[in-house]
């Protein structure tokens, strides 16, 4: 059986658990406490030399990093696909940028606001926060560009709405609507919403640790 070693807060583990669910794959679920640094323990290593999860484990492969993860999980299980069809060169690259866009330009923006709204009011930065939250709201304002006229970003729901998904769910916590003024975000959301794999994710929170 398929190991998944992570973190339930994590968003990049979020994103290896939406596409298990998407192709219904069993798996057993081992818990890294990054809160207790048990990432740095000689054994969790010897599965990845970084330090971070999640980490999947499948017989005799070892795999790291939640998109080299996922293309692994899409190579070896290609059904139900969450990457455009084989031939389709545009549109997979176009799924893949934007999944590292979400990975680099979205995800840990909004882990550094939770961090920040997470302190004590009298050690909180009021500049960083505006600054973070002006950075979300550029990429939500980008992304109902980019969303018009489709369902998707990549036309079909595919790895480059999933890696949206696990930080567009916490920010109405943040004060922030990702569909105010927006109806391409909304409509995407809504529809991403209606998914199984999505109503089901567990981890979802605002708590110490998340921010990760």
């Amino acid at each position: 059986m398929i190991k998944l070693y992570d973190f339930l807060p994590c968003p990049f583990g979020q994103k290896v658990r939406i596409v298990l669910a998407e192709k219904s794959l069993e798996y057993e679920l081992i818990s890294i406490d990054l809160t207790q640094g048990e990432q740095r323990k000689p054994e969790f290593l010897r599965l990845n030399p970084y330090a971070r999860v999640p980490v999947l484990v499948d017989e005799d492969t070892t795999v790291y990093d939640s998109t080299i993860i996922n293309e692994y999980l899409e190579d070896e299980y290609p059904e139900p696909a969450v990457l455009p069809a084989i031939g389709v060169s545009a549109g997979r690259a176009r799924a893949r940028l934007f999944e590292d866009f979400a990975d680099n330009s979205f995800t840990p923006q909004v882990g550094q606001l939770m961090s920040e709204l997470h302190k004590p009011e009298g050690e909180q930065d009021p500049a960083r926060i505006q600054r973070l939250r002006q950075s979300i709201e550029r990429v939500l304002d980008y992304l109902n560009h980019e969303l018009q006229g489709q369902q998707y970003l990549a036309s079909e729901f595919s790895v480059a709405d999933i890696g949206f998904v696990p930080r567009l769910l916490v920010l109405s916590e943040l004060q922030i609507d990702p569909g105010a003024n927006r109806s391409n975000v909304d409509l995407w959301l809504k529809r991403m919403l209606e998914r199984t794999s999505i109503q089901t994710l567990e981890g979802l929170t605002i708590e110490p640790g998340a921010g990760i």
